[in-house]
């Protein structure tokens, strides 16, 4: 093997992908198309589970400041927003950076981990057999052939390696035109900020931390010719005044593109060594940076489980795990993407639907149960029966602990900043920690007094933040049906 996993694509999920590999000693090689990372952002903002996963890396330093958190999140341009301080989580705020930041902070991990980033780098071939993949792409000298356990496509919506696999992307077509442009606004405080809905579209302008403005045109039941033709400030100005009925004052644009609203989800997530992360397997109009969100946190479902393949002491089915608990967040992600979307036509019908849901938000349960759909704090993996001797946290992330062990003491986000699991002891004995002692390597124990801790005396929660396993002291202890000794079986082999 020339490496042990080729990953295709070096934006964002390729990179937290990498990372997630090079953290427990997995060699990587990236393969990404462009020369250099973009100048510009497609994505802007992170949602509070993904700046909970980075910061269980310890990756929110240089990203995370005071002007950068913010306590609301739009749905659909309605009012009262999502209110995200009302959530239960160590971070509830949405955290304004943009994409370009992110890529440049992942890439630099990335390197500082050993993994070999390849920019340049086209991808033409992949083949794969029982043993590997081989991946062909061209490069400034010429072609390079790499031999690798896995590879895995973060290539985006158009993914090559998504079509060399042969897995289906079905979905719907774009039905709708939208146009961005970041600029500088002659006159900023004459403009309403946030979405503007017309019987002819919508207009969304937003400021950013360095005073430059973007702004989002959308125009219905009509899509671009070509996705990729370059967008003239005549062409954008046009939009907005047949949106508008008016002109906004704008200086000379730094970028503008544009986009539709296609929507589609790969019927597979893996297909023998080849999988697939972030746009690659999914994608859907992109409005509140819910794909760059979505993307960051397949990246880390994925990573532990693939390293425990390429190192050799996953279970058979550990990846498929990967498809099983992703593929229904997506879905339910572009389910809300395109329910949005139908928020925002026009027309009376969709007028007097908006005022309904506007009255719903109102109503702090309904506001707090909505905001923790969207960012991901309310998912819950379906990681045992639901039984009644399954406590709820069993499935979903863990928010920080304070553990005592001895003298020492830590927090779980810092335990996991290794990219292991953590065994959590709260009892007073050690028949917890005697249980999971031949799991060492891979798991890490933490026994003592803690503050915080969620109605289990023993809790097992993976590398990626999630609880695999709670019970009690005698059930830890047991090596039967639902015992701590299964779980660790299951999550991190034999």
């Amino acid at each position: 093997m020339d490496t042990s996993v080729v990953i295709v694509g070096g934006g964002p999920v390729g990179l937290m992908t990498a990372c997630e590999l090079g953290l427990v000693g997995v060699r990587v090689t990236v393969l990404e198309r462009a020369e250099r990372r973009p100048e510009h952002s497609r994505a802007w903002g992170l949602h509070p589970r993904t700046v909970e996963t980075l910061d269980r890396r310890g990756l929110l330093d240089g990203i995370l400041h005071e002007r950068a958190a913010w306590p609301k999140l739009p749905l659909a341009g309605l009012w009262p927003l999502l209110d995200l301080q009302a959530m239960d989580t160590d971070h509830p705020y949405l955290v304004n950076v943009p994409q370009a930041r992110v890529e440049e902070m992942l890439e630099e991990r990335a390197r500082a981990l050993g993994v070999t980033v390849l920019r340049g780098h086209e991808v033409r071939e992949l083949e794969q057999d029982d043993d590997g993949v081989t991946v062909t792409a061209g490069g400034p000298s010429g072609d390079v052939r790499l031999r690798a356990a896995y590879a895995v496509g973060c290539d985006g919506g158009r993914s090559t390696v998504r079509r060399l696999a042969g897995i289906d992307f079905p979905g719907t077509p774009a039905s709708v035109a939208s146009l961005l442009c970041d600029c500088t606004m002659v006159n900023m405080g004459a403009e309403r900020r946030g979405m503007t809905r017309t019987e002819r579209g919508t207009v969304n302008i937003n400021l950013r931390p360095n005073g430059t403005a973007r702004i989002v045109t959308t125009e219905f039941d009509t899509a671009h010719k070509d996705r990729d033709a370059p967008v003239g400030i005549d062409e954008f100005r046009a939009a907005v005044r047949r949106i508008l009925g008016r002109d906004v004052a704008m200086a000379e644009p730094t970028w503008t593109a544009r986009f539709g609203d296609a929507t589609r989800q790969a019927d597979r997530y893996r297909a023998g060594r080849v999988l697939l992360a972030g746009d690659a397997a999914h994608i859907h109009f992109p409005y509140g940076g819910l794909g760059l969100n979505l993307g960051l946190q397949d990246a880390v479902n994925l990573g532990w489980k693939l390293a425990g393949a390429v190192q050799g002491w996953a279970p058979d089915n550990l990846l498929d795990t990967y498809q099983q608990e992703r593929s229904p967040v997506a879905q339910w992600v572009l389910d809300y993407s395109r329910a949005q979307l139908a928020l925002l036509r026009p027309g009376r019908d969709v007028t007097a639907l908006r005022s309904l849901l506007a009255g719903v938000l109102e109503g702090p349960e309904a506001n707090k149960y909505l905001a923790e759909l969207v960012t991901g704090i309310g998912i819950r993996y379906a990681l045992a029966d639901d039984g009644e001797d399954v406590p709820d946290v069993v499935g979903t992330m863990l928010g920080d602990l304070v553990v005592k062990d001895g003298a020492q003491e830590t927090t779980l986000t810092r335990a996991l900043h290794m990219g292991k699991g953590v065994l959590l002891d709260f009892t007073a004995t050690a028949e917890a920690a005697k249980a999971a002692q031949p799991w060492s390597e891979r798991v890490r124990t933490l026994s003592g007094t803690g503050t915080g801790t969620p109605g289990a005396e023993v809790l097992l929660v993976r590398p990626d933040g999630y609880v695999a396993w709670a019970g009690r002291a005698a059930a830890a202890a047991g090596t039967g049906e639902g015992s701590l000794r299964l779980a660790l079986s299951r999550w991190f082999g034999d």
